[in-house]
């Protein structure tokens, strides 16, 4: 074995890429393991069902990698499995940048094929997802972080309020959007990172890709940053897929919307039990104003026409020029700087994309230090949640339009939404 490198990309499972001789002739393969016993601890299936599943959407015809082996108790290795590696680029924004012509019908071609994958062929362990249960368990969840979200309490009881009929279960991948698929020159390559499968509403998987937050700044091409929804949909009618409804479409982006929100919340979670203390973790927690934007956007058509032409109300003061001794901010900015300067240019592969998040986390910190900004309110979050309060209420919905360009502009003053809904909104 040769040319081990650990692959950066991977919110949460590590993947190593290597090389190994075998009659004279070198393979490149990928290993895709989880980083602790623990983490898997609490997911519904493991990597030998996961691998299994990956295999039979190969088999089905699927973009899937070519799984060669799945790791044993004895390997000492923990748990994974290891594919043949494909060639390709897995970045949205070099993908993005130029996508192949083909690309936008290659992702609807593909998604019609994996909820074509025959019910048998889907391992026993993958499991079907209820929907009414799921969004209880998304409420039970909302409550256990605090519950004081008060957009998060307005999505979930929309969510409440639009349950769609149940649909004939196919199976989801449950994370198709760009980041998890390989594009090279003649387009889509490969569908990566199974880990979230189930059996389920083939609309879930239509709506997740499209949410904004995976357009990466693309937020004139709806469907995965590369094109229009029609395109989209007709491309995956063509190949196979159900005929798309617009109104049950709707329901799973704002739900999985919601579920992405509270995922966020999740991973500070993950990190204050110690669970997994790295500090990418604390900076994808604070992304959930990310998702809190989107929802008011998603959900701001519910409000009259007279609210949602309501002007912002006043935004808060700047803060007070520092004098004296170093204050808090600027020393924060002190270790940002050295980390830019000193520390990232010493670093190469993973260690260059920790120090990256650590300058990320400071200036999240800096910004939140300058604007005191919180985003928490328990009283309006379950008046919202009961169904007490709604959009209708005079001056709700500019409040909520303030509260959340406010939170956004500490967390992710560069996420491309916040742009758009600062013009919308006069604000």
């Amino acid at each position: 074995m040769s040319g081990l490198v650990r692959l950066s990309g991977g919110a949460n499972m590590e993947s190593w890429s290597f090389d190994w001789l075998s009659g004279g002739e070198v393979s490149g393969y990928v290993l895709r393991r989880a980083p602790s016993a623990a983490y898997m601890a609490d997911r519904p299936f493991g990597h030998g069902d996961e691998a299994a599943l990956v295999m039979a959407a190969h088999d089905a015809g699927v973009k899937a990698p070519e799984v060669v082996g799945v790791l044993e108790p004895g390997d000492g290795m923990g748990t994974g499995y290891v594919m043949r590696r494909v060639a390709g680029e897995v970045s949205p924004a070099k993908i993005l940048a130029d996508p192949p012509p083909s690309l936008l019908g290659d992702l609807g071609r593909e998604l019609a094929r994996i909820h074509g994958v025959p019910p048998e062929r889907v391992p026993g362990a993958i499991p079907l997802m209820d929907t009414r249960e799921a969004l209880a368990g998304l409420r039970s969840r909302f409550l256990s972080y605090g519950g004081d979200r008060p957009v998060i309490a307005l999505a979930i009881r929309w969510c409440e309020d639009h349950l769609p009929v149940a649909a004939d279960p196919v199976l989801v991948h449950g994370d198709y959007r760009m980041g998890n698929v390989m594009v090279d020159a003649d387009g889509l390559a490969a569908v990566l990172d199974w880990e979230l499968a189930h059996r389920g509403d083939a609309h879930e998987d239509l709506a997740f890709g499209c949410m904004s937050v995976w357009r990466f700044g693309r937020l004139d091409k709806p469907a995965f940053g590369v094109g229009s929804l029609e395109d989209y949909f007709a491309a995956y009618e063509g190949a196979g897929g159900v005929r798309v409804d617009r109104d049950r479409f709707r329901f799973w982006l704002v739900y999985r919307t919601l579920w992405w929100a509270l995922g966020c919340l999740q991973m500070g979670e993950a990190w204050r039990s110690g669970a997994d203390r790295t500090v990418e973790r604390v900076v994808i927690g604070r992304r959930t104003a990310e998702q809190e934007l989107d929802l008011v956007r998603l959900l701001e058509e519910e409000a009259p026409e007279a609210e949602r032409d309501r002007a912002l109300p006043p935004g808060g003061e700047p803060a007070p020029v520092p004098t004296g001794e170093p204050a808090n901010a600027e020393m924060v900015a002190a270790v940002q700087g050295w980390i830019e300067a000193s520390i990232k240019p010493q670093t190469q592969g993973h260690a260059k994309f920790e120090a990256v998040v650590a300058m990320n986390a400071l200036g999240i910190v800096l910004r939140d230090l300058e604007a005191g900004v919180r985003a928490e309110d328990a009283g309006l979050a379950a008046a919202l949640l009961s169904g007490e309060r709604t959009l209708a209420e005079p001056g709700l919905l500019a409040r909520l339009r303030r509260a959340v360009l406010a939170k956004c502009a500490v967390d992710s003053p560069k996420y491309a939404p916040l742009v758009e809904a600062r013009a919308a909104w006069r604000g």
